[in-house]
C-alpha cells in the first residue's frame, strides 16, 4: 500500500515511485514512436497510409472507458473485501485475547499458548497468501511454524483440554470456540479471494480492445491533429494502460505490488496486540513504509 502525503500540483506530475508509470512506460513509448512515424509518413507519403474518420474512435473510446470502469470496480471490490477480512482478523484476535483472560485465574501458561497459536495462525495465513516468504524467519514469537489449519486445530485442542479439566465452563468455552470458528471463516474468505480471480474473459477482452484502440488511434487523428497526435496518443495510452495495470494490482490484494494490502504490517500489529495482552514488554517494532510503500 502506498503511504504518502497528498502531493502538491507541481509534484503531482513528477511522482514515479509508487505509481504504475514504470510498468506501462515501454508501451507508452511504443505508441508515441509509432504515432510520430505515422504522422511523418502521412506528411511525406499520404498515399501509403489508410485514413479513418475520427467519429468511430470517440464511440469506441466511450465503450472502452465504461468497460474499464466495470473491471476496475470489480477489482476494487476484491481489494476492499480483502481489507475487510483482515480488519475482521484484527478485531477477532483482540476479542480472543479479552475472552481468554478468564483462563489467567487458573492457568497463565494455557492462555499464553492459546495466544501464541493465534499469532502463529496470523503469520501462517499471511505466508500462505504471500507464498514467496519464509514463515520461520518472519515469526518473532516462539510459535511453531505450520499451516493455518494446524494452528486452529491446536487452539481448538487447547480449549477442549481446558474444558475437560474444568478450567473453562460452558459459556467461556462457547465464546472462545466462536472466535476460533470466526478465524476459520476469515481464512476461507481470504483463500476464496486468492484462488478466484476476475474471469479471464474480461481481462482478455479488455487487453485486446485497449491495444487495438491505441494502435489505431494515430491513423484517425494524424490528419486533424498533426504533430499533436503523438502527445494525444501517449495521453490516451497512459490512461487506458494505466487503468488496466491498476486493475491488475487491485485484483491481487495479497501480492507485494505497491497497491496491494499491507498484510505484513497488519500481521505485526496483531502480534504486538497479543504480546501486549500476554504481558510481554520486549515488543517487535511496527512495520514502517519503505520508499512510501508499506507491505
Amino acid at each position: 500500500m502506498i503511504i504518502r502525503n497528498r502531493p502538491s500540483l507541481i509534484h503531482l506530475f513528477f511522482i514515479v515511485r509508487g505509481s504504475i508509470v514504470m510498468r506501462i512506460l515501454p508501451r507508452i513509448l511504443v505508441i508515441t514512436a509509432m504515432s510520430a512515424l505515422i504522422v511523418l509518413t502521412h506528411r511525406l507519403r499520404p498515399d501509403w497510409l489508410p485514413t479513418f474518420e475520427s467519429a468511430p474512435f470517440a464511440l469506441l473510446g466511450i465503450a472502452l472507458s465504461v468497460f474499464l470502469a466495470f473491471r476496475n470496480n470489480a477489482c476494487y471490490d476484491r481489494w476492499w473485501e480483502a481489507r475487510k477480512q483482515w480488519g475482521e482478523l484484527v478485531t477477532t484476535t483482540r476479542t480472543l485475547a479479552r475472552q481468554s483472560m478468564i483462563i489467567n485465574a487458573t492457568s497463565v501458561e494455557a492462555r499464553d499458548r492459546l495466544l501464541q497459536m493465534a499469532i502463529g495462525f496470523t503469520h501462517a495465513l499471511r505466508q500462505q497468501l504471500r507464498a514467496s516468504e519464509d514463515l520461520e524467519t518472519q515469526l518473532t514469537t516462539r510459535s511453531q511454524a505450520g499451516s493455518p489449519e494446524s494452528f486452529l486445530e491446536g487452539m481448538q485442542r487447547e480449549i477442549i483440554t481446558l474444558r475437560s479439566q474444568g478450567i473453562l465452563t460452558d459459556i467461556p468455552y462457547s465464546l472462545l470456540d466462536q472466535s476460533i470458528a470466526h478465524l476459520s471463516r476469515i481464512q476461507s474468505a481470504c483463500e476464496r479471494l486468492l484462488t478466484t480471480p476476475v474471469p479471464f474473459g474480461y481481462t482478455l477482452l479488455l487487453h485486446r480492445t485497449a491495444y487495438t484502440f491505441c494502435f489505431l488511434l494515430p491513423f484517425g487523428f494524424a490528419d486533424s491533429l498533426g504533430w499533436v497526435t503523438p502527445f494525444a496518443s501517449a495521453l490516451v495510452a497512459y490512461t487506458f494502460f494505466g487503468l488496466d495495470a491498476l486493475g491488475d494490482e487491485l485484483e491481487a490484494p495479497f501480492s507485494t505490488q505497491p497497491n496491494a494490502l499491507p498484510i505484513d504490517a497488519l500481521s505485526r500489529q496483531i502480534e504486538i496486540n497479543l504480546l501486549q495482552a500476554m504481558g510481554v514488554e520486549d515488543l517487535p517494532p511496527l512495520k514502517k513504509p519503505v520508499n512510501f510503500i508499506l507491505l
